[in-house]
């Protein structure tokens, strides 16, 4: 009889594409195979709002089953912006805390309900991601058979104290990378729980990927450089803005800044910059293909899907050098180069647009590392470790 696991997350389908909802996706996908999995998350869609988006309870979604809660109530974003504003410029008590993280939502108590009647009828629920309501409240509902992948990153919020408590429940602990894991430990000094550091695979369809046509239907340049996720200050998109409007006032070369992905902010109004706005997986494989390199200006990242996926198509990376994760790709792959100002990301563009070798280079090392590093096979094994 197979075992059945469940999977908590905050929101759930092929239409969300956030970084931690898609990992938890992928990897349930996979486990299912072998394992009876059963995912638990919200009706939202929207992660600004929480607003209550999917109409059924319960669906297959690629052969697994998902079970959706209503979540209690819209997030008032004013509120919640004026209380996270509060929280983080001035003291706060651990009251003043759990304030946010109830505003931080998505607030389902019939989640919770549902985790503390019926936890017994799993071999292990898998919680994804410290931040939110579902992970903070529903882990201690069943500690004693939990998985915990806190995709945990040097954040401002992970120093609340109301989180100290959450990082020694769980039984073990899925981290995405060693940098993750030196972070966590040191953060919290909890490496007797059982660990394994895992990643995600890269997951790119086996398709022939039509590049030429992708660019001629978005009309783009011969040069460009790339930027795919969410268009966001807190993604580092401000700077990255900043930086490349700097750098086209003083070099007339400059290539075209192309962006992909939802914009939740305002894109300055340039003929440098092109938004695409939403893309499909094979226009977005064929864009990361075609680019002279993709970019990513986040100082928070706790794997970075989207550079794993550049890497495999030997498309070079320029990160933040204030991001350790992203540090650590490049370093331990030899596959791209870091700034923490403006005058080393110019002077990093600069040597990637005009030394085709070194990018060549780059690209190839970056594969070599995708391919050893981010293989199913290897790291399914080590979540059935911690799940049998």
């Amino acid at each position: 009889m197979r075992k059945k696991i469940a999977f908590v997350v905050q929101r759930y389908g092929l239409e969300v594409n956030g970084g931690s909802e898609l990992s938890c996706r992928l990897i349930a996908e996979r486990l299912s195979k072998e394992y009876d999995v059963e995912i638990l998350t919200t009706k939202a869609l929207d992660y600004v709002t929480w607003a209550n988006h999917y109409d059924s309870n319960e669906e297959y979604i690629n052969n697994v089953n998902v079970k959706r809660f209503p979540t209690d109530q819209p997030r008032d974003t004013k509120q919640f912006s004026k209380i996270n504003e509060r929280v983080l410029t001035n003291p706060r008590n651990v009251y003043d805390e759990l304030e946010w993280m109830k505003s931080q939502g998505p607030v389902s108590f019939a989640l919770l309900e549902y985790l503390r009647e019926h936890h017994g009828r799993y071999h292990k629920v898998i919680f994804f991601t410290y931040l939110y309501f579902t992970t903070f409240f529903g882990l201690s509902q069943a500690a004693e058979k939990s998985i915990f992948v806190p995709t945990a990153h040097d954040e401002p919020y992970i120093y609340f104290s109301i989180f100290k408590g959450l990082f020694h429940l769980p039984r073990s602990i899925v981290y995405l990378t060693e940098e993750e894991k030196n972070f966590v430990h040191k953060t919290f000094g909890n490496e007797y729980i059982p660990y394994e550091v895992a990643g995600i695979g890269v997951d790119v369809p086996d398709v022939d990927i039509n590049t030429e046509s992708v660019l001629q239907k978005f009309k783009l340049p011969d040069s460009f450089i790339l930027y795919a996720g969410r268009i966001d200050e807190s993604k580092g998109c401000g700077e990255l803005f900043d930086f490349y409007l700097r750098y086209k006032q003083k070099h007339k070369n400059a290539p075209t800044l192309v962006m992909i992905g939802k914009p939740v902010m305002e894109i300055p109004k340039d003929d440098g910059i092109l938004p695409l706005g939403f893309v499909t997986d094979e226009e977005k494989f064929a864009l990361m293909q075609a680019s002279k390199l993709l970019i990513m200006p986040s100082k928070y990242e706790s794997l970075s899907m989207v550079v794993l996926e550049s890497l495999y198509f030997q498309t070079p990376v320029l990160v933040n050098g204030h991001s350790d994760v992203l540090v650590g790709h490049c370093n331990r792959g030899n596959a791209g180069l870091y700034y923490t100002d403006f005058e080393e990301f110019e002077s990093c563009l600069d040597l990637l647009m005009n030394n085709g070798n070194l990018c060549k280079e780059l690209g190839v090392n970056g594969k070599r590392y995708v391919d050893e590093k981010y293989d199913w096979k290897v790291i399914l094994n080590k979540f059935k470790v911690l799940i049998d």
